[in-house]
């Protein structure tokens, strides 16, 4: 069943344009990830600082090969330190309606 991801957190004030400048660097690996479906970023337009990424993946299985891959790269750390807590991870399966 089809799986939406939503990856959320607070950049630190001083990493927004550095955390900006690396998502392009990293989706296009992530797009080509086995199971992506497709991810977009979003930036709260009220405080420039709270990041959303919206994935959808095939199965939740699909997504959780990804973030061990993304973790055991080292990408999972370097994005965490740029956040003032770490990220909130949700997931949302597909309604048949």
């Amino acid at each position: 069943m089809a799986t939406m991801v939503l990856f959320e957190g607070k950049a630190k004030a001083e990493t927004v344009g550095r955390l900006k400048a690396a998502l392009p660097k990293l989706f296009p690996d992530t797009r080509r990830y086995e199971g992506c479906r497709g991810i977009t970023a979003y930036i709260n337009a009220d405080d420039g600082r709270t990041v959303v990424f919206v994935e959808y993946w095939d199965t939740t299985a699909h997504y959780e090969r990804y973030l061990t891959w993304r973790t055991e790269t080292g990408v999972v750390a370097e994005l965490v330190g740029m956040l003032e807590a770490p990220p909130s991870i949700r997931y949302f399966e597909e309604i048949d309606a």
